[in-house]
C-alpha cells in the first residue's frame, strides 16, 4: 500500500511539474475529470500513454485507426481522415477541422479506457475462477488451498447469507448471477484505485447496464402472487386502485434505480476526495501542505478498499431482496382468517 501512494504522488508531481515547465497553471478540475471520465487513450503517467483502437462505423463504412493519430508532436488534438476528437466524443471534421453537429449514421464502438479495464476485470475473473474450478477438481474431498481457501468462504457467505436468506429455496437459480456481479463490481472497485487505473464502476453507463439486467431478472422471476401484490394490493380498498397501481409500477423502477445511482456515485466521489487532496500540494504550491494531504489521502484509500467491498455487498443483497421478492409465495388471509394458500 506504500508504494502504492509513492507512485500516485509521483504521478501527480511528475504532472504538475511538466504543467508549471510548460508555463501551465495546474489545474485540479481538469486532472479530476480527466481520471474518472473515459477517453480514447489510457493514461498511466507522463509519457507512458496507451493508444487505444477507435473503431467508426459511418454510414456503413467501417474505419479502424489507432487514436494517437488524433495527437500531433505537440500533443494537440488534431483531425484525422474527418473525424476529430472534442471533449471525449469523435465528431465528424467541417472544413474548418471542428467538430460538426452532424452525426446522423456515424456510430462509435471504439475501445475506449472504460472497456480496456472492463476486458482486464474479466480476463482475471476468467483466470482467477477457472483456477479455483481446476483446484476443486484436482482436490475433490480435501481441503481447499491457495486462492480456493480465500475466495471460498466469500462464495459460501454469498450462498448463505445472501442467495438462501433473502430468496429462498429458489436461490440456485439466481447464484450464477450474484456471484458473478459481486465479484465483477468489486474486481472494478478495486482496479479503479490502482495508480493509472479506470473508473469503471463510476460510469453511470456500466451501472445502469447492471440494475437493468437485475431488473430485468426481477420482472421475468416475478410470479402469480408477486403481480398480485402490485395490480391488486391486499387489504388495499379497490377504490385506491387507480392511485396504487402507478405506485407500485413506479416502484419496480425505482429500487434498480437506487442500485445504479448508487453504486456510481459512491465510487466516482470516492475517486473525486483522493485526487482532491492530492491535488492540495500543488493548489497552495508548497511541499509543507504535502505530509498532511499524503496522510489523508491514505486514510481515504483505505477507506475506499472497504467501501469497494461493502458496495459489491450491497448490490448483490439488494438485487437478492428483488429476486425473493418476486419468487415469494405469499399466503393471504381473507376476512374470516383463512388462508388461500401455501399449505
Amino acid at each position: 500500500m506504500k508504494k502504492l501512494f509513492i507512485l500516485l504522488f509521483s504521478f501527480l508531481t511528475i504532472t504538475a511539474q511538466a504543467a508549471s515547465s510548460e508555463g501551465e497553471e495546474f489545474k485540479p478540475g481538469e486532472m479530476i475529470t480527466h481520471h474518472i471520465a473515459d477517453d480514447y487513450t489510457w493514461y498511466f503517467a507522463d509519457g507512458v500513454v496507451l493508444y487505444l483502437p477507435v473503431i467508426l462505423i459511418d454510414n456503413g463504412q467501417v474505419n479502424v485507426f489507432s487514436s494517437s493519430n488524433f495527437y500531433n508532436e505537440a500533443h494537440e488534438v488534431v483531425p484525422y481522415k474527418g473525424y476529430v476528437m472534442e471533449h471525449g466524443h469523435i465528431y465528424r471534421a467541417n472544413a474548418a477541422g471542428e467538430a460538426s453537429e452532424d452525426k446522423a449514421g456515424l456510430y462509435d464502438f471504439s475501445i475506449t479506457k472504460n472497456v480496456a479495464s472492463m476486458f482486464v476485470s474479466v480476463a482475471l475473473m476468467f483466470f482467477v475462477f477457472f483456477s479455483i474450478s481446476g483446484s476443486y477438481k484436482k482436490n475433490a474431498g480435501r481441503a481447499p488451498r491457495g486462492m480456493q481457501s480465500f475466495f471460498e468462504p466469500i462464495v459460501i457467505f454469498i450462498r448463505d447469507e445472501i442467495a438462501k436468506a433473502n430468496i429462498g429455496p429458489k436461490y440456485e437459480r439466481y447464484m450464477p448471477y450474484l456471484l458473478t456481479v459481486f465479484f465483477f463490481i468489486w474486481f472494478n472497485n478495486l482496479l479503479g484505485l490502482m495508480p493509472g487505473g479506470a473508473n469503471l464502476t463510476g460510469n453511470i453507463a456500466v451501472t445502469l447496464v447492471l440494475a437493468a439486467m437485475t431488473l430485468l431478472i426481477t420482472v421475468f422471476s416475478g410470479n402469480k402472487s408477486y403481480w398480485g401484490h402490485i395490480f391488486a394490493t391486499p387489504g388495499v380498498p379497490k377504490w385506491l386502485a387507480p392511485i396504487m397501481i402507478p405506485v407500485e409500477l413506479i416502484g419496480i423502477f425505482t429500487k434498480p434505480f437506487s442500485l445504479m445511482v448508487r453504486l456510481f456515485a459512491n465510487i466516482t466521489a470516492g475517486h473525486i476526495i483522493i485526487l482532491s487532496l492530492f491535488s492540495l500540494i500543488f493548489i497552495f504550491k508548497s511541499v509543507a501542505v504535502g505530509p498532511l494531504s499524503v496522510a489523508f489521502a491514505v486514510f481515504m484509500n483505505f477507506l475506499e478498499l472497504f467501501v469497494a467491498l461493502l458496495q459489491a455487498y450491497i448490490f448483490t443483497l439488494l438485487s437478492a431482496m428483488y429476486f425473493g421478492g418476486a419468487v415469494e409465495e405469499h399466503d393471504h388471509v381473507d376476512d374470516m382468517g383463512h388462508g388461500d394458500g401455501g399449505h
